[in-house]
């Protein structure tokens, strides 16, 4: 097996380590199984030599804070071992069985670190997979890139993908992927919302102390100099360490200023007690953009009411004109389909896990073995694919590694058939998309 070593042959546990070390990458301690709570999907045999099988590992968050990005990826991973086990993919001419190995991080960028290497180690797998915010796919993309492992990552702006890992548009990641929209299409479909709504135009800013955070408050890349140009000044009390139960500070420096305007990228738990803590104090701003913490619809349930006309963007939904490459199902049908095998409401995250495997099946068919890494890797790379949550071109950039797929904007309304439903009211970049209502004020 390739490693992108000069001997090509899989490192031994110490050989890996000292490799991310070098590389500046968190090795954590602990057996590399003991954080993982899921089992591999059980392997289906098809045509093609006994040893012809394609090892695919697939991190997600099943539990922990980020566990409502990881609600839909155990439906994904048992819906394409399906689908692979009717149709093998072909490489090198042959027939390869899929196995699709998931482990859960807990929410945890360390635990994501350690089991990654576990599936590179000791599970040998060809490809990595991962989703769910920059708190996982950084830390899983950044092991891969050690030891030279091809690595397709979603569901994070791309600048903190990218910069958060030390990234340059000079030395951009060999072996490490992303396809995912970009703090500038977040800027444009907020600041769209925005100007539909009367405001003071001054924006009070929750940013988290994370990789998330810090991108989207950098001065140079993040939101402050963008909406300073449309008329917006941002109130940044500082950024607050994730997890926090008081928000009385922010609060208040939002009070102040009579920040008529909110914008934020906290975690579900977080903006779920700031909101309540918002309400306790008296304070209301006319409109609310919040990334991150409002996009799942377990997470609005659990804060009611108050939710209503609360605005996310909107990275995919049933509504969305695209189909899946690899199973034919329109967004509507992949939506429908996890409603009726989960009973629950779709999410955003549900289209991004799908996608995934859709790069992976393009990239091994790209290739002549599945051994060959260097590859793999150059495929994806090169790649223009159709998917479910849009065309992705990685060959267009904006950087070596990532192809932009398209944002609007939603905001959360009561549902006729669901508590509540996320509504399209954002367009602008991207009318192919179609709205299903208009921006409302809170």
């Amino acid at each position: 097996m390739q490693d992108g070593t000069a001997s090509g042959s899989r490192p031994n546990r110490r050989q890996f380590l000292r490799t991310v070390g070098a590389a500046g990458v968190g090795v954590f301690a602990g057996g590399f199984g003991a954080a993982c709570a899921s089992q591999p999907q059980p392997a289906v045999p098809a045509a093609g030599r006994p040893g012809d099988v394609i090892r695919i590992g697939f991190v997600t968050p099943e539990t922990g804070s980020l566990a409502p990005y990881g609600e839909a990826d155990g439906f994904v991973a048992t819906a394409m071992g399906q689908f692979f086990a009717a149709n093998p993919i072909v490489v090198g001419g042959r027939p390869h069985r899929v196995e699709i190995i998931k482990r859960d991080c807990q929410s945890d960028a360390n635990r994501a670190a350690d089991v990654a290497a576990g599936l590179v180690l000791d599970d040998g797998v060809h490809l990595m997979l991962v989703s769910a915010t920059s708190d996982t796919a950084n830390a899983v993309s950044d092991q891969c890139e050690a030891a030279g492992l091809p690595c397709v990552a979603t569901a994070a702006p791309w600048q903190s993908w990218f910069y958060g890992r030390g990234g340059r548009p000079q030395s951009p990641f060999a072996w490490t992927h992303l396809f995912s929209w970009g703090l500038e299409d977040a800027q444009a479909v907020y600041a769209d919302m925005w100007d539909q709504v009367a405001t003071n135009r001054m924006a009070g800013a929750l940013w988290p102390n994370d990789t998330d955070g810090l991108a989207w408050g950098n001065p140079d890349i993040g939101f402050p100099p963008a909406v300073a140009q449309r008329g917006y000044t941002i109130v940044d009390p500082g950024n607050y360490t994730g997890g926090s139960q008081d928000f009385s500070a922010q609060i208040a420096a939002f009070r102040t200023a009579a920040a008529e305007v909110l914008l934020g990228v906290p975690n579900p738990a977080d903006f779920a007690a700031f909101w309540r803590q918002a309400s306790e104090n008296g304070y209301r701003p006319r409109i609310a953009t919040v990334g991150r913490g409002i996009q799942f619809p377990a997470t609005v349930e659990g804060i009611g009411q108050p939710a209503v006309n609360l605005a996310t963007e909107v990275g995919w939904s049933p509504n969305h004109p695209f189909s899946s490459s690899l199973t034919g199902q329109s967004a509507a049908d992949l939506a429908g389909a996890y409603t009726s095998a989960t009973g629950r409401q779709w999410s955003q995250a549900l289209g991004f896990a799908h996608a995934l495997f859709e790069v992976a099946a393009a990239a091994f068919a790209a290739v002549g073995s599945v051994e060959d890494r260097k590859g793999i890797a150059d495929a994806i790379a090169g790649m223009r694919l159709a998917t479910v949550v849009g065309p992705l071109d990685f060959t267009a950039g904006p950087v070596r590694g990532v192809a932009k797929t398209p944002l609007v904007g939603g905001q959360w309304r009561p549902g006729t058939t669901t508590p509540y439903e996320l509504v399209i009211v954002s367009n602008a970049q991207h009318p192919e998309i179609p709205v299903a209502g208009t921006v409302e004020p809170l």
